[in-house]
């Protein structure tokens, strides 16, 4: 898949994402205040799901799939963390830490 494909393609994903979101709060599963965090997690996933697509088919002066992975875990942290604030904040602290902590084992192993 070329370059210009995936960003159309991701472009896409991220209407859909916000379509998503917007009809959670219109059925009443989440409040006005959670949509931005549904889109942030929704967005995480679709750059997990980049980072397999680079993996599998890697292109030499691009991108690599590590730094895609650890994007799409960063928004899902955020986005998560920013749910979690509305039960207690400690919660989206420890999924902050969680997820640091994972990019640095996985940053250090990488370059083991």
């Amino acid at each position: 898949m070329s370059e210009s494909s995936r960003q159309l393609l991701s472009i896409g994903i991220f209407f859909l994402t916000v379509v998503v979101a917007i009809l959670l709060y219109a059925v009443g599963l989440i409040g006005w205040t959670l949509i931005v965090p549904v889109v942030l997690v929704l967005s995480g996933l679709w750059a997990l799901v980049l980072a397999g697509l680079r993996a599998s088919k890697p292109v030499k002066y691009e991108r690599g799939s590590f730094g895609t992975l650890a994007l799409g875990l960063c928004l899902v942290a955020v986005g998560g963390a920013w749910f979690l604030f509305t039960i207690n904040w400690l919660y989206s602290l420890i999924v902050i830490l969680l997820v640091l902590a994972a990019l640095a084992i996985a940053a250090a192993l990488k370059r083991k």
